[in-house]
């Protein structure tokens, strides 16, 4: 009997990643990972051409049994049905309204069924539930800490995560988007110190030196805390797994995280993402196990 293998796809808005998963052992298989930039301001054609070829490319050492897709795409977008409803975000305007997921099928000769969709922010968290730091995790938020802010929930042992979309939510003068990424960084750096950075890296290198960059990761550390908060009360949540770019600099803001959460008599878990970019390949795939549904 031959391993039950799916097609992981991460589709962002410059880059396709695909990768073959194995869902028995939940690892990559090894050498299948194929990229591609491709430009979200394009055709239909040219889009789902370059999709296709990718995904074709990743196909090419299966020979036998069904081919089955999961892809881990940006919002918004039907996911079930798999249309896409991406407008007035300078990219995939060209697939407004369109049917992606029997467009790929036409192409790729799959049957439809065999192609399912899910939101970005949830596949991330979905690999982390199936493969990576929250495996065998009751209540879980996963967010990705970068030029924006995913986040993503997977409750009561279910290995369906679904996007929990509270980037836009009310936090202290704005949103939380406003507080909780690469920009909010670079700004209040710059009103404290008055330099300028690039982004959240160039901080990390400075926190032995500078006292400012120091100061910046305890306030995000604090302001994150105070997001988690109500979010970890609401749901229960046991456990919070974070990604993205900003998660690489997780020991500079995190004892001001946890000592603000444990103030206020929480003691949830903070982890890091085990699998990384890896987890949303990974989450992807795993929409194709029957065995989760």
């Amino acid at each position: 009997m031959e391993k039950p293998v799916a097609l992981g796809v991460d589709i962002g808005g410059s880059h396709i990643t695909a990768a073959l998963v194995d869902l028995e052992t939940r690892t990559l298989v090894k050498d299948s990972i194929k990229r591609s930039p491709v430009n979200s301001q394009e055709s239909k054609e040219v889009i789902l051409s370059a999709w296709c070829d990718i995904i074709n490319k990743a196909f090419k050492n299966i020979k036998n049994g069904a081919r089955n897709v999961g892809i881990a795409m940006p919002g918004p977008f039907n996911y079930s049905e798999g249309i896409s409803l991406i407008k007035d975000q300078d990219k995939f305007k060209s697939l407004y309204q369109i049917n992606v997921k029997e467009e790929l099928a036409k192409r790729l000769d799959i049957p439809v069924e065999n192609i399912h969709f899910i939101n970005d922010a949830a596949g991330f968290l979905q690999g982390e539930v199936f493969a990576g730091a929250a495996k065998g995790n009751a209540s879980v938020l996963g967010l990705t800490l970068g030029t924006g802010l995913g986040s993503s929930l997977c409750l009561n042992y279910n290995y369906k995560a679904f996007d929990a979309d509270l980037w836009n939510s009310e936090f202290l003068d704005g949103i939380a988007e406003d507080y909780l990424s690469t920009r909010w960084f670079v700004k209040r750096f710059n009103k404290l110190s008055g330099k300028t950075v690039d982004g959240v890296k160039e901080l990390v290198e400075m926190v032995e030196t500078d006292h400012f960059a120091t100061r910046v990761f305890m306030e995000f550390g604090y302001n994150l805390a105070l997001f988690l908060i109500p979010i970890i009360k609401e749901h229960k949540i046991d456990t919070v797994i974070v990604g993205g770019n900003i998660a690489q600099s997780f020991s500079a803001f995190a004892p001001e995280l946890i000592a603000t959460l444990k103030g206020n008599g929480i003691d949830t878990q903070i982890k890091i993402s085990e699998l990384k970019e890896h987890a949303a390949l990974i989450g992807a795939a795993s929409c194709c196990d029957l065995s989760l549904t």
